[in-house]
């Protein structure tokens, strides 16, 4: 009776065993999405620290208005990085809520106020240039560090808003779809409130930063496109007045042309496009998941959310390290560098020299 008891036991812990190792075991997805948030992670974290070490380096940056903004995006976008996407990358490996309920709640009103001050920003950033472009004579006028100051105010109290309300109503915690402690609602009772206030949360970030960034990019963009068809008419008319120019010549005018005309079109696009390529995803899942009938694949809640995160590594690039007053400091601060390693060096081969020298009692 006591072996078939002994049998019994051991077989129930073998069960229990697999049953443990199963629920915890990675497949090839989970590591695959595992990876990308790693390297989310370090590539947001190194960019946005580039963006922030030229920011201080550089005393015009920090003069100019649009600078506020990507400060403002930056800081979001490093918080992010070491806040939220680390303890993501916790939750997909371990299955599991990391820490606690209180610093779940903690980290979920983080995640809501970042990424809603991190898309306003982008907003602000892309009426900065609507102004810039269409009323350039007035810029400095409409466009000043108190205004400035003014948008950014508003941004962090719509952003706080939001946040505080989803945390005083605890509708935020963790999330298994997501592996992340963000929006969260596991009581019935409040089922239909969470999905008013979800909707309205959604609609009032990112759906308003994206017809804010469509209204005035694509306003730059008819601004920029007239200035290039009056480039392309000073530019014919002159080619037709230089009958002895070289075909070369005239082949490179004529290229320099479209490049023109394309190089708007493709910024435009890409500010718009990395919003939505990132966002959007998370956006509709998020919708989606409030109806219970629609089955959401689990892999697809991690992949809508490493997009979103995507976006902080994406964000350095496009508004700030590919320009050339970035650029320009990035090089600076490398060859000041270089220059401060190398005098290091020769100051050290003399000192080497006389060490090596024989001295008189010798």
């Amino acid at each position: 009776m006591r072996n078939v008891q002994k049998r019994a036991w051991r077989c129930a812990q073998k069960v229990e065993r697999s049953e443990f190792l199963g629920s915890h075991r990675m497949d090839t997805a989970e590591v695959l999405l595992s990876v990308l948030v790693v390297v989310i992670i370090i590539v947001s974290l190194l960019s946005n620290v580039v963006v922030l070490i030229c920011f201080l380096y550089n005393p015009e940056i920090r003069k100019q208005v649009p600078g506020l903004f990507n400060l403002n995006l930056t800081f979001c976008n490093l918080l992010l990085t070491v806040s939220n996407m680390p303890l993501t990358l916790v939750g997909l490996v371990s299955k599991a809520q990391p820490g606690g309920d209180s610093f779940c709640q903690i980290v979920g009103f983080l995640e809501t106020f970042l990424s809603t001050n991190s898309m306003l920003s982008m907003a602000a950033l892309s009426i900065d240039r609507w102004i810039a472009v269409v009323f350039p004579l007035r810029y400095h006028s409409k466009m000043r560090h108190r205004d400035a100051a003014f948008v950014l105010g508003y941004t962090w109290a719509h952003s706080v808003s939001f946040s505080t309300v989803a945390a005083c109503l605890s509708w935020v915690g963790y999330h298994r779809l997501y592996a992340s402690c963000t929006l969260s609602n596991p009581r019935a009772s409040s089922r239909t409130q969470f999905v008013i206030f979800t909707v309205f949360f959604h609609s009032f970030t990112f759906l308003l930063s994206f017809i804010v960034l469509c209204f005035t990019y694509l306003k730059v963009l008819k601004v920029a496109r007239f200035h290039c068809k009056r480039i392309d008419v000073i530019t014919m008319q002159t080619l037709v007045l230089l009958v002895d120019i070289h075909p070369s010549v005239r082949q490179r005018c004529l290229e320099e042309q479209k490049r023109r005309r394309q190089r708007a079109s493709r910024k435009i696009s890409t500010f718009i496009g990395t919003f939505m390529i990132c966002f959007a995803p998370y956006v509709i899942t998020r919708i989606v998941e409030l109806f219970p009938a629609v089955p959401i694949n689990p892999h697809w809640g991690i992949v809508s959310k490493c997009l979103a995160y995507s976006k902080a590594a994406c964000d350095p690039f496009v508004y700030s390290l590919l320009r050339h007053q970035y650029k320009k400091t990035c090089t600076d601060i490398i060859n000041k560098m270089l220059k401060r390693s190398s005098l290091n060096a020769s100051e050290r081969a003399p000192q080497h020299q006389g060490n090596n020298l024989p001295t008189a009692e010798g």
